[in-house]
């Protein structure tokens, strides 16, 4: 079975997006879980600091996350063009981090957020016409 053009550089566009926010959602978790870099840097100066942000595991995986981010978007733009593309991984990653923030990293997502998001949302749609 194969998908047609359409849905094929639809389905590599939302790829794209969810592992943008997949790697930044992690990194930012593993961040939270290290805490502050300049306490960290403090009390174990800087080897100890790189050593601590390497090691820990949701950096880890986020940062890889955003490394087949990169070569799945190099994909993506290959068979999409560039004025689409871009502004649509953009736009659903900047939903998608909204979303998840609220969902995973319990942030508090203010009302003009949501509506800057459904502004994005609506932009997303307007490309595809």
């Amino acid at each position: 079975m194969t998908l047609s053009p359409v849905l094929h550089i639809w389905a590599s566009i939302g790829f794209v997006a969810a592992l943008a926010v997949l790697g930044e959602v992690l990194i930012a978790a593993g961040m939270r879980q290290l805490g502050d870099l300049d306490d960290i840097r403090a009390a174990r100066g800087m080897g100890g600091t790189i050593a601590a942000v390497i090691t820990n595991s949701r950096f880890v995986t986020g940062a890889l996350c955003m490394a087949a981010n990169f070569f799945a978007m190099l994909y993506a733009l290959s068979i999409a063009n560039l004025s689409l593309a871009g502004p649509a991984i953009a736009a659903l990653t900047y939903i998608g981090n909204a979303i998840a923030a609220k969902l995973f990293l319990r942030e508090h997502v203010d009302k003009r957020r949501w509506l800057a998001t459904l502004f994005v949302a609506v932009g997303v749609f307007l490309l595809t016409r």
